[in-house]
């Protein structure tokens, strides 16, 4: 082998490797230490089951239990090991593992790595004692005792250490793959683990701890101090390309640092394939090509990217190539595809693989240069917009245009590069996606104005219009959003200029696309599901609820279950009457009352019927503001007549305790606090040109649509009426409630006493008016003259019938209408 140039990397000598790289000249370096990243993803994996065990060991005791009493039971057929000593069987484990493992690593002279396992070893002795330790003193008895065996005691022993020790020196002399020994070690110390465990010498958590503890202390060993590299390097990638018909006669590495931190670093030379090396290869006929060598163990980084692509985008496909030679392959056929449609790409010669490594060799003379994205005129955006619309009419897709993969040929034309993680067949989701990205890509570069000047032209103004819902921050690459012409506002600025393009009742119908799984709608949406999770646990006391129940007469309890289906009925007439008979459905809106039950349980009182009548009416096809006025106005009449009952009752009945629930001192300084607070900001100049030019429009809008909704006598009249059997339904139903344990009471007053303690009740913001209005109505009906036990009895009942056995049904519900599309 000749020796390579000097300012090159160093040429490897390969003597053994006979003429496989005789009269070639190789320059290349020696094979890097990879600092794997899944290294570190391991460890935290490890840490989890470990802490999840400690947790099952403590709260769910039965299960791990059962588990060592069924490995007891197994161990009645070998029952000879109880003959052999534990501790032999420890020592024995320890040794054969240990002696094995290191005479391999010495024999192919990895002496950093067989230091460092047996440093791994004793590390993993002191984090098990430590953790032990802490458990002990920090611990329960109910935990300590799970983790207690017969060859373990309280204190530094607590786990039994040898199996953290070895898991250590295992994943530091690691990965399996490398080294037989190390796979046989785990073998043998799985194996130990179930002798051991079914001979009652250790517990089934404290192995597992301690296994879980060794693997956290091995793997960040072994991620500092690397691992070696068993990719194709030299004479073995030259050996490689001689199988597919190449004659290399100069192989060189091309501009590698060898460094490897978890980015993925990528170049125009192989389309940028991720964290792969770069060679030039010539070969005896004079012909060069590009070699782009991809290792399995680089590879993890743009695989674990690929596993968060999938994970936070919902419905939509993405790539997520386990292997190099998957990514490979594919990226190969990717490339084949694109130039069999006639679109200029780097030319692919072909695919090989040798060992842990896959190698794609592309023709030299196809090579790309990058483009200028700084300075993009109108004829290169048109370009690279016709590129991807030929690409999106056979199906291809690249789900990440960046500004590095703009390119050009070697005669100027605009070409799209980087296809690796593209993908044929693709959904039109995947088709919208990329659009999108390439707008919000060019608006950061050029501008809006400039991006849709040329998409009108190219893609036309239907394609524009319909990518409407897909236009958010979650379509878009995060390295577009670093551009200096990003903004906050782009992509909002984006869809309005693009809704500009479509009559206004089409872009407000075009709903937008749930493309994040961690948007902040997903993120309410998860804290309302914990939120009811909490409140039906520490709020609903059963015991209670089950002894009212059962001390009701049991008529009057069913009778307080029908006022409740009632008040479902004038709900649902009041927002009817305000829908057109053309999109009203019955069913439909009847059940969306209902799933108000279930909202209920994660939202204020009021919310949670106003957020279901709002999400029914857009599917209803109603416009935000038309759907948003006729939400409101439900909310207006419904307060409007609860207000008017109150008068009527407290003129008729004589009853004065409106005065005396809400003082007017109170009410007065409330009304002053909002005034305030909108004289002092309406005194500031920017806020006030805030509010005038961007939200006063609106509020003009939604007031014009609103009073045009309640200028409609008879939709008024229904929706009155049916907000009027809404609030005598529920002050019937505490009376009825009240008659379940014997005590009768005016069902006229009781309904007035009724509607302003809930209303009070409900102001509170819990979920539902939980414990407020609980309160509210025993201390109401208790200073009128009722009993408190009784006043507290018909409380728990009203609730058990108006709260929670309506969860349950409007959960339901709201599944009937999810599967019927109404929300």
């Amino acid at each position: 082998m000749q020796a390579s140039e000097q300012g090159t990397p160093t040429s490897r000598p390969h003597a053994d490797d006979g003429p496989q790289g005789a009269d070639v000249v190789i320059a290349d370096n020696e094979p890097q230490r990879a600092h794997v990243f899944s290294d570190l993803l391991h460890a935290a994996a490890a840490l989890i089951a470990g802490v999840l065990i400690i947790v099952f060991a403590v709260y769910l005791r039965g299960i791990t239990q059962g588990v060592e009493s069924d490995a007891h039971t197994a161990a009645r057929a070998l029952e000879w090991l109880l003959d052999v000593p534990a501790s032999f069987l420890q020592q024995l484990i320890v040794v054969f593992t240990v002696v094995s493992v290191l005479i391999q690593l010495v024999i192919n002279r990895d002496w950093l790595r067989s230091a460092c396992a047996v440093g791994a070893l004793i590390l993993g002795f002191g984090a098990v004692w430590g953790v032990s330790s802490l458990l002990s003193s920090q611990g329960s008895a109910i935990l300590v005792n799970s983790l207690l065996s017969t060859g373990t005691h309280s204190g530094p022993s607590l786990l039994p250490d040898f199996y953290a020790a070895i898991g250590a020196f295992l994943t530091v002399a690691g990965p399996r793959r490398m080294h037989s020994t190390v796979k046989w070690g785990w073998n043998v110390l799985l194996v130990g683990a179930l002798l051991l465990v079914v001979s009652s010498w250790d517990s089934v958590p404290g192995v597992i701890v301690s296994i879980c503890v060794g693997r956290v202390v091995g793997l960040i060993i072994r991620f500092a101090i690397g691992t070696p590299n068993s990719g194709a390097w030299g004479v073995h990638v030259v050996s490689a390309l001689r199988q597919i018909g190449l004659d290399p006669a100069e192989l060189r590495l091309r501009d590698d640092d060898g460094a490897h931190d978890g980015i993925l670093h990528t170049s125009l030379e192989d389309d940028l394939v991720e964290n792969s090396r770069i060679y030039s290869c010539r070969t005896k006929d004079g012909t060069r090509y590009v070699v782009s060598v991809l290792d399995n163990q680089l590879h993890v980084t743009g695989y674990l990217n690929q596993l968060w692509q999938l994970i936070r985008l919902s419905g939509v496909a993405v790539r997520h190539d386990r292997s190099a030679v998957s990514a490979t392959h594919h990226h190969f056929a990717m490339l084949l595809g694109l130039r069999n449609l006639g679109l200029a790409s780097m030319h692919p010669y072909g695919v090989v693989d040798s060992g842990e490594s896959s190698i794609l060799v592309l023709d030299r003379g196809s090579a790309l240069r990058p483009a200028d994205a700084d300075h993009l005129d109108d004829e290169a955006i048109a370009g690279y917009m016709a590129y991807l619309q030929r690409a999106h009419r056979r199906g291809y897709t690249h789900r990440r245009i960046t500004t590095d993969v703009l390119a050009l040929t070697g005669h100027g034309a605009p070409v799209i590069a980087g296809w690796q993680n593209g993908d044929d067949a693709s959904s039109p989701a995947n088709v919208s996606l990329d659009k999108v990205q390439l707008l919000a890509l060019c608006a950061a570069l050029v501008g809006i104005d400039r991006t849709l000047r040329v998409a009108r032209r190219v893609w036309g103004d239907e394609t524009l219009v319909n990518l409407i819902p897909f236009v958010q921050k979650a379509a878009v690459p995060a390295s577009t959003r670093t551009l200096d012409g990003w903004s906050k506002t782009l992509l909002e600025d984006l869809r309005k200029s693009i809704g500009a393009l479509a009559p206004e009742e089409v872009s407000e119908s075009l709903e937008q696309v749930t493309l994040s799984r961690f948007s902040a709608r997903s993120f309410f949406a998860l804290a309302l599901l914990v939120v009811a999770v909490v409140v039906v646990i520490t709020q609903m006391n059963p015991s209670e609820m089950i002894k009212a129940a059962r001390d009701a007469n049991i008529w009057m309890a069913l009778v307080v279950l029908l006022f409740s289906f009632l008040a479902w009925v004038g709900s649902a007439v009041s927002l009817g009457g305000f829908i057109d008979p053309d999109r009203r459905h019955p069913i439909g809106i009847l059940f969306s009352q209902m799933a108000a039950g279930f909202t209920a349980v994660s939202m204020p009182a009021g919310i949670g019927p106003a957020f279901v009548n709002l999400q029914f009416l857009r599917k209803s096809g109603y416009r935000n503001t038309v759907a948003t006025a006729i939400m409101s106005a439900v909310w207006a009449v419904q307060a409007a007549v609860t207000v008017l009952l109150l008068i009527a009752i407290g003129i008729f009945t004589g009853r004065n305790s409106l005065t005396s629930m809400v003082p007017t001192n109170t009410l007065i300084m409330v009304i002053a606090a909002v005034a305030l607070i909108v004289s002092v900001a309406m005194a500031i100049p920017p806020v006030r040109k805030k509010v005038t030019d961007k939200y006063l429009p609106l509020v003009k809008s939604y007031a014009r649509s609103l009073l045009e909704t309640l200028t409609q006598p008879t939709k008024l009249i229904v929706s009155a009426a049916g907000g009027l059997l809404l609030n005598l339904a529920t002050g019937f139903g505490f009376w009825a409630a009240l008659e379940a344990f014997g005590y009768s009471t005016n069902p006229i007053e009781t309904t007035f006493i009724f509607l302003l303690a809930n209303t009070l009740g409900s102001a509170v913001p819990t979920p539902g008016g939980l414990g407020a209005v609980e309160a509210a109505l025993s201390v109401a009906f208790t200073a009128v003259g009722v009993p408190s036990t009784i006043a507290i009895s018909a409380t728990l009942v009203y609730r058990l019938g108006f709260y929670w056995l309506r969860i349950p049904i409007g959960a339901l519900a709201m599944k009937w209408l999810d599967r019927h599309n109404l929300i």
